[in-house]
């Protein structure tokens, strides 16, 4: 009981006030199961990406963290071939930071902040790891190379290629993408 109660007033929160850059919402076949998307950082080799994310509410939710994956493929030390993701507050204590006062919004933010600073010393993907320590220009360039194959949709045929996600109804898109450039906007300015 006290899972659903929870999860509908963090469906509400993300749908009527997200983190700038990332939109989630339920999927239609499973009220457990929420899609997400968060829009790579501007000044990261993700930026113009828009990358989805899938997420599974286990049985125990709050108690027990929220299981994450990426469905788009993303070139990250962090993140890896299959989606997972090393990140402290996807994981129980004592090797994990997750607490039942955290929320998916919360949890999305930190993935979207680990897209913009990846951390080398906890790697899922040694080799990616190496490379953005020791060859940051080589990591970018692949990363944007990712970025630009995977993430960034400019024809129906790269949308068609990727991994089946489902899209957020079109009205929420655009509100999703008009707030994104305004908070863009306003970071520019300053």
């Amino acid at each position: 009981m006290q899972r659903i109660s929870r999860l509908k007033r963090e469906v509400q929160m993300l749908s009527t006030s997200p983190p700038p850059g990332v939109t989630c919402w339920q999927t239609e076949d499973d009220m457990y199961e929420l899609q997400a998307q968060i829009v790579g950082g501007s000044g990261t080799p993700y930026e113009g990406g828009i990358f989805s994310l899938k997420i599974q509410i286990p049985e125990r939710y709050p108690f027990d963290p929220p299981n994450m994956r990426f469905i788009t493929p993303i070139y990250h030390p962090n993140i890896d071939n299959c989606g997972r993701i090393c990140l402290d507050s996807l994981k129980l204590p004592p090797k994990g930071a997750w607490r039942p006062c955290l929320n998916i919004s919360t949890v999305l933010t930190s993935i979207q902040l680990l897209m913009a600073q990846p951390n080398p010393d906890d790697p899922l993907m040694a080799d990616i790891s190496s490379e953005f320590k020791y060859n940051k220009q080589l990591f970018s360039e692949k990363a944007k190379k990712w970025t630009l194959e995977h993430a960034v949709h400019k024809n129906k045929s790269s949308l068609e290629n990727s991994e089946k996600a489902e899209e957020p109804p079109h009205h929420k898109r655009k509100a999703f993408t008009e707030h994104n450039t305004e908070e863009t906007t306003k970071k520019t300015r300053l």
